[in-house]
């Protein structure tokens, strides 16, 4: 099998031109310096001389109160680019694997959002990525759509991949206590990634680690005390007292349907991958 990674030298990307590689797979990583995936005609040219079977589409803009500013940037980069390696995909008859959001939901819901669950997106970096997600199914019928939400992993620039580093340097953490989604693991989302590419059935999958969600400030405290750090570095805040432009779910838990009945194995427990985490930081 041959894949190609398009973002790759962002957290998941990286992650997945790993994996694959280490499962004897043939993969190219492409940043947005090597393939810029708004550029339909770049695009073409190297999905049509290299021939993927399977394109992993790990690029986005992530920066949830930077779309919040800039709608037009945000559907260029989540909804057009992912449009763009759809049907060039379809041209090869290429598998296309898109990487979604949790933030395609409003966050109002209970309990766990499931592929049942009608999206909702509360902020432009989220109406961009449901975007991405309508537009790529309807260019190519072998879509398939991963939604995660939480990731964390080694080299990460969010909160939860930084936090360690942050504690390390005895710096306080801010902590959001009124705002929870299910951790996953990059590698984990990785090798999961890979499986539905073995798999190659096109559906919209919810990809996160097992367990219970958990709020930002709990998964902090529980990896500042993996990590022989004290829970004081935390100063517990509400989602509304940071006041940033873009509102962002307050329930942003997944669950996948579909993966249980395909017979797949769920993902680790994610105090378990925690623990893989901060033993590899």
């Amino acid at each position: 099998m041959k894949v190609i990674v398009t973002g790759a030298s962002g957290l998941v990307g990286r992650a997945v031109v790993s994996h694959v590689a280490t499962e004897g797979e043939t993969v190219l990583g492409f940043d947005h310096a090597g393939l810029d995936i708004s550029d339909g005609a770049a695009i073409e040219n190297t999905l049509m001389s290299e021939h993927p079977d399977v394109v992993v589409n790990c690029a986005a803009w992530t920066d949830v109160d930077g779309c919040e500013s800039n709608r037009e940037h945000a559907l260029a980069a989540n909804a057009q680019g992912p449009e763009l390696l759809a049907r060039t995909c379809r041209k090869i008859d290429a598998l296309f694997i898109h990487i979604s959001t949790d933030y395609v939901f409003d966050g109002t819901k209970q309990g766990f959002y499931t592929q049942e669950d009608e999206p909702n997106p509360i902020s432009v970096y989220g109406v961009s990525k449901l975007e991405g997600e309508r537009r790529a199914q309807a260019a190519w019928t072998r879509t398939m759509i991963v939604r995660s939400g939480y990731i964390f992993g080694v080299g990460g620039t969010n909160f939860l991949s930084t936090l360690i580093a942050t504690a390390s340097r005895g710096e306080r953490l801010m902590a959001i206590t009124d705002a929870e989604g299910t951790p996953t693991y990059a590698p984990d989302l990785a090798g999961r990634i890979l499986d539905l590419a073995r798999l190659g059935r096109p559906d919209i999958y919810h990809v996160v680690n097992a367990g219970d969600g958990v709020s930002f400030a709990d998964f902090a405290a529980s990896a500042l005390q993996k990590a022989g750090f004290e829970e004081d570095l935390l100063q517990p805040i509400t989602l509304d007292s940071l006041g940033r432009p873009a509102p962002r779910p307050r329930n942003s838990r997944l669950r996948c349907l579909v993966s249980e009945a395909l017979g797949l194995e769920p993902l680790p427990q994610w105090q378990d991958s925690l623990s893989q985490f901060i033993a590899a930081d």
